[in-house]
């Protein structure tokens, strides 16, 4: 019996334990976002237990639990939910756009925008993908509060100007410094033909993860003597834990210019010149032999045979073409991401494009429990068809001097040369310009555990930019004399850079404490050669070997280096108390020998009040947090040599010898900018409702200049640090979900930005530093603009008028006018800096359509023309003039701004406010429709996701500004706010497909 008791006792707990366990099941199930894309590496939790589970790459996971169970669901970046256990589960999240969890990437390490003090603007994958560009800073245009972006014009390798925060220069170099994947770029512009050229175009935005924009002194005090015009870190793509993912995108574009100028036709050129001659009392052109029978070149122009848009022939239908395609994923030991990319644009200026290769490999592994490696390579292509620079004959945008009168091409298809000036059509024929870019980019780095929360990491990065240009000048190319000419040059600049820096990082209780101490050391150095060849026995021999004379070369070398220590402390007590403190010690060749060293440190301080008792159960205030910091960075961009006294080679009779060339200054150093920052971020209704508000005040004190010498020294200046510049302002940013359901997600960002960037001091005691356009005067805006003021047309007898503007004895000024140019004086008429930008970025989810749309603006600056003495001069020679002229002074009593027609006359086509316009402007900058299909769909074609989308830039632009476009800018080194032939940027519209599989 008391076997059988046993054996009943067993069978009983077999039976209670079989009842327990049988509640429990294998669960299984798919996270997807709100799209139907699978996300893998989601968390799933047994809530109150320790049992978990992983997403694979398909988004599927498998938990042992109970029904009904909750299931906390987790990832980065991602709404957290929590919900009940049940069989084949089906679990959507929505995007969190939680600004507090956002991990931001710094110098030489991370922080979450949680806890930090920094005033850093950042942009991810997701803002930036499927935006037909040809460089990654177009992309970013009005979405980062406190960022000017302008592209110098319409040209597809068009150099890029970037101003974080204003101008902190006048002389010195004004663009960011730039870091990718922890490596500092080569950011030179190597342009042989004096138009700018963008060296990032190298880079594709279909690698890039993401991007960091370090604004105040705090962030960009990490990197020294080369922070001060702000930092730009660029973060690529990187491989996670997960069977191998593999994406793909095909997008093709067509392109036109964002607006025109227009000129007159055949008639109306015709009866403008006529009137303009007989004005002057020169002959009248239109009897036989007669200066329109020469620009018509046996053309019939009394009966209108000829009418020639030169506009239309100068710019034309563009095409972008793009392809990427990436494989990522890994073990928990090694993760990979390799990619290759494809981009063609066939620009809008004629014989202007783009074709560029991308290739990137990121891998990193873990080599033991302490000890991890990896690289990051990258290679790239770049082959541009590259025409003039705007001050050229040969370019195309400067066909729209010629007469309308004048055919472009002769009846045998040959460029017809018998026009007013070279006709740009004939250089396209009989010459090439090319240059190809190669650039290689790589780190190799290492990270070592010490203890646990210390760990040292070495990284050795190089940069490698390879520029060739060839020209080829044809027996009929223009101004060529030599039966052909052929111009080889090469350009390679290399850097390399070695990083060596620890890490503490520990949490005690409610106190965290990170420091980062390293060195570093870079060195750069560059080498540039060229020859030409001339008389060439046939146009289809086109290298420099070809030519029966080599008639000229040059070559130059040049290198710099930067030895530097740097180390950063952060602290924080329960998240409420923020501290940091950097400093970097930099050392840079360029300086004097009395200032090869300078320290840059940088404070700062924050408070999150929202984690105070008094607001912690608040159910308005999520987040409010005050900031404030203080520090100095430098700009260290004044030239390699600017401190050596140099001598210079010269030859007399044949004889070798030495000449000096500069001056030097052992106290020469880097121009130093301190720079106050205080911030307010807020944020209401679980973060619905979040921000920033920013106050800047940056002085740049030390700037560097040639300081005019007697002429008894020998030499005709020197560089010295004298000057001081201030710029100021605030930035606001909103961000709002204003609908977020399961199904329809509407977010939107606001950004508003001021800037006021003057001139505080000037050397020589303060003397006003003038150009030819502009003046640099203490008290005024940087570059202000300094015209005659144009006063319009006399009634009477259509004289252009304009304001005296001389000093009276009671000091104020003549505002009477004058037909006399001479007895005007030049007035501050302008600004060439925006003092108000703007962004408005929207984003709108439905079920699987997807609706993205940003505007930016622009207000408070101004644009002179210097091609309008040419194009708008009322008959002062035979150019084509612009459309308004049609609007000229013609009887008395006409009121008009346009001066009577005058043949070489000089009426009013001197350099005044009548050539200056207002360039404000709304644009709608970038907009995307797309469309992932059902999951549904795809289930058995090996596909995830398919998304096919339409995407376009500058589709909308709402301005009063006359010239070709507010954004348009002369694309000679120097030209400050000026425009001169410049092309349009282009409005570009894409239709195109992502695939991931």
């Amino acid at each position: 019996m008391k076997i059988k008791f046993k054996c009943f006792l067993s069978f009983l707990l077999v039976l209670f334990a079989q009842l327990i366990f049988a509640q429990e099941s294998k669960i299984s199930g798919k996270v997807t976002d709100m799209t139907g894309l699978p996300i893998p590496g989601v968390n799933i939790v047994i809530k109150g237990s320790d049992t978990s589970a992983q997403t694979n790459f398909d988004g599927e996971f498998i938990i042992t639990a109970k029904k009904g169970q909750l299931l906390i669901v987790s990832f980065v970046g991602m709404k957290t939910v929590e919900i009940p256990a049940s069989d084949s589960m089906q679990i959507k999240l929505k995007d969190d756009s939680n600004q507090l969890e956002t991990v931001l990437v710094m110098g030489y390490g991370t922080q979450s925008k949680k806890k930090s003090t920094d005033a850093v603007s950042r942009v991810t994958a997701k803002d930036i993908e499927n935006i037909p560009v040809s460089n990654v800073q177009n992309a970013l245009v009005g979405k980062l509060a406190g960022v000017q972006i302008t592209q110098t014009n319409g040209k597809v390798e068009g150099g890029m100007n970037i101003r974080v925060r204003g101008q902190a220069s006048i002389s010195a170099g004004t663009q960011p410094l730039y870091v990718l994947d922890g490596m500092i770029l080569i950011n030179q512009n190597e342009s042989l033909n004096g138009a700018a050229l963008n060296p990032l175009l190298t880079l594709s935005p279909n690698e890039i993860e993401s991007i960091d924009i370090l604004k105040d002194a705090s962030s960009a005090a990490i990197y020294g003597a080369r922070g001060a015009n702000g930092v730009v870190i660029i973060t690529t793509k990187k491989g996670k834990a997960g069977k191998t993912a593999f994406s793909a995108n095909f997008s093709q574009g067509i392109s036109e210019a964002t607006n025109t100028r227009k000129f007159l036709n055949s008639a109306q050129y015709i009866e403008l010149f006529t009137e303009a001659r007989l004005n002057e009392g020169f002959s009248d052109p239109r009897n036989a032999g007669g200066k329109f029978d020469q620009l018509s070149a046996g053309k019939d122009w009394r009966k209108g045979e000829v009418d020639t848009d030169w506009t239309k022939l100068a710019l034309r239908t563009g095409y972008t073409t793009d392809a990427d395609v990436s494989a990522s994923g890994g073990t928990d030991k090694t993760q990979y991401y390799f990619s290759g990319a494809y981009s063609k644009n066939t620009g809008i200026v004629s014989f202007n494009d783009l074709e560029r290769f991308n290739f990137r490999n990121n891998v990193t592994t873990k080599i033991s429990d302490r000890f991890s490696a990896g690289m990051n390579m990258a290679f790239s292509r770049t082959l541009i068809h590259r025409n003039t620079n705007d001050n050229s004959f040969t370019t195309p945008m400067q066909g729209v001097a010629q007469s309308p009168l004048s055919p472009a091409r002769n009846d045998d298809g040959t460029a017809n040369t018998a026009t007013q000036y070279v006709n740009f059509l004939a250089a396209q024929d009989n010459g090439n310009n090319q240059t190809i870019i190669r650039r290689i980019t790589g780190k190799f780095f290492g990270e070592y555990k010490i203890i646990t929360p210390l760990k040292f990491n070495s990284e050795v990065s190089y940069d490698l930019y390879a520029q060739t240009q060839d020209n080829w000048y044809g027996t009929n190319y223009p101004f060529v004399a030599t039966n052909g000419e052929v111009f080889a040059a090469s350009v390679n600049n290399e850097s390399y850079t070695l990083s060596n820096y620890f890490t503490f990082d520990k949490t005690f209780g409610d106190h965290n404490l990170n420091i980062v101490a390293g060195q570093e050391f870079t060195s750069f150095a560059s080498r540039y050669q060229s020859v030409t060849s001339i008389y060439f026995a046939s146009d289809s021999l086109q290298t420099v070997d070809s030519g029966a004379e080599v008639n000229a070369g040059s070559g130059n070398e040049s290198d710099y280096a930067f030895d530097s220590l740097f180390s950063r402390v952060s602290y924080s007590y329960a998240n409420k108390y923020l501290l940091k403190a950097s400093v970097r010690r930099d050392g840079s060749s360029r300086f004097g020998q009395n200032n090869q060293y300078g320290y840059f440190p940088a404070v700062s301080a924050g408070w999150v009040l929202s984690q105070e008792d008094f607001l912690a159960d608040n159910n308005t205030i999520s987040n409010l947090k005050l900031r404030a910091s203080f520090g100095q960075t430098g700009n260290a961009e004044i030239g390699n040599f600017s401190s050596r006294s140099l001598y210079s080679g010269a030859s007399y009779n044949l004889k070798a010898g030495l000449l000096p060339s500069q001056p030097g200054n052992n106290d020469l150093s880097w121009e130093k900018s301190k720079q106050l920052d205080l911030g307010l971020e807020f944020g209401f209704l679980k973060n619905r409702i979040s921000g920033e508000i920013d106050y800047y005040d940056k002085n740049t004190d030390g700037l560097l200049f040639d300081v005019p010498l007697a002429i008894s020294s020998g030499a005709s200046s020197i560089t010295e640090n004298i000057g001081l510049v201030n710029s100021k302002g605030f930035e606001f940013v909103l961000n709002g979900k204003i609908i977020d359901t399961d199904d329809f997600q509407w977010n939107a960002s606001l950004n508003l930005t001021t800037n006021e960037s003057a001139v505080k001091k000037l050397p020589d005691n303060n003397t006003d530093i003038v150009g030819t356009y502009t003046i640099n005067r203490v008290g005024e805006n940087i570059n202000s603009f300094y015209l005659i003021e144009y006063g319009g047309v006399d009634q009477a007898n259509g004289d252009a008028l304009f304001v005296k503007n001389t000093r009276l004895p009671d000091g104020s000024l003549d505002k009477s006018t004058t037909n006399d140019y001479s007895q005007a004086e030049r007035v501050i008429s302008g600004n060439p800096f925006p003092t108000l930008m703007s962004g408005f970025t929207n984003t709108i989810n439905f079920k699987g359509l997807d609706f993205s749309f940003t505007f930016q603006g622009e207000w408070g600056s101004s644009i002179y023309n210097g091609g309008g003495q040419y194009q708008s001069a009322n008959g002062d020679f035979w150019d084509n003039q612009t459309i308004d002229q049609l609007n000229r002074w013609q009887k008395a009593g006409d009121i008009t701004r346009v001066p009577q027609a005058r043949y070489v006359g000089g009426n009013g086509t001197q350099a005044s406010t009548r050539y200056l316009d207002k360039s404000d402007f709304v644009r709608l900058r970038n907009l995307t429709l797309g469309y992932s299909l059902p999951t549904s769909l795809l289930e058995k074609s090996g596909l995830s996701k398919v998304r096919v989308y339409i995407t376009g830039v500058n589709l909308l632009t709402f301005t009063n500004y006359q010239g070709n476009d507010p954004e348009a800018r002369y694309d000679i080194g120097g030209s400050i706010g000026q425009e001169f032939y410049s092309a349009p940027p282009a409005k570009t519209i894409a239709l195109g497909v992502n695939l991931t599989f």
